[in-house]
């Protein structure tokens, strides 16, 4: 049984959701989003939440119970709050900029590393060693994050690199005399 998907959806004030067959449409604040539930879960609005329920007890039906329960979730929690990464930039000379519509990097290469800011996305640097990405679409934002980090990875000896702000850099000691 899945503990996730049990406990129903609550649709807040200001958040209208919609349910038409498998496709959860959900409106807020921030803007609107929708997700198609798989056909083996039986999604349906009663009392201002949203209840998600496996239509048999097949292995299919059950692993997809929660994860459906997890995204609609996530998309009342957009469209409400939004959804942010912070990412950390250690190293002499290393800086971020935006520039219009463009994330200009220099991470230490013999040139600057310019990233497309995808639309739905919203990227600031309060300071040149600091990026914050948000938006209402909770995997677009982890994947734009994830996309940043990739150009110079935090490495372990001397901890330089792009890092999310929480995570801890395991640092390694170097070669001894």
């Amino acid at each position: 049984m899945s503990r996730v998907g049990k406990k129903p959806v609550a649709v807040p004030a200001g958040v209208t959701a919609n349910v038409d067959g498998q496709q959860v449409r959900i409106k807020g604040a921030k803007g609107e989003l929708s997700f198609v539930v798989p056909e083996a879960v039986l999604v349906k609005l009663e009392n201002g939440e949203i209840k998600v329920d496996p239509r048999d007890q097949s292995k299919d039906a059950r692993a997809k119970w929660g994860l459906s329960r997890s995204m609609v979730n996530n998309l009342i929690e957009g469209v409400s709050k939004g959804f942010e990464k912070k990412l950390e930039i250690n190293g002499v000379g290393y800086r971020a900029a935006v520039a219009g519509k463009v994330l200009k990097l220099s991470l230490g290469y013999s040139h600057d590393v310019d990233y497309e800011i995808p639309a739905g996305i919203t990227i600031v640097t309060p300071k040149p060693t600091e990026i914050v990405v948000s938006g209402i679409d909770k995997q677009k934002v982890g994947q734009t994050a994830a996309e940043i980090r990739e150009f110079r990875g935090p490495e372990p000896y001397k901890g330089k690199g792009v890092k999310y702000a929480d995570e801890f850099i395991f640092r390694k000691e170097g070669k001894k005399k």
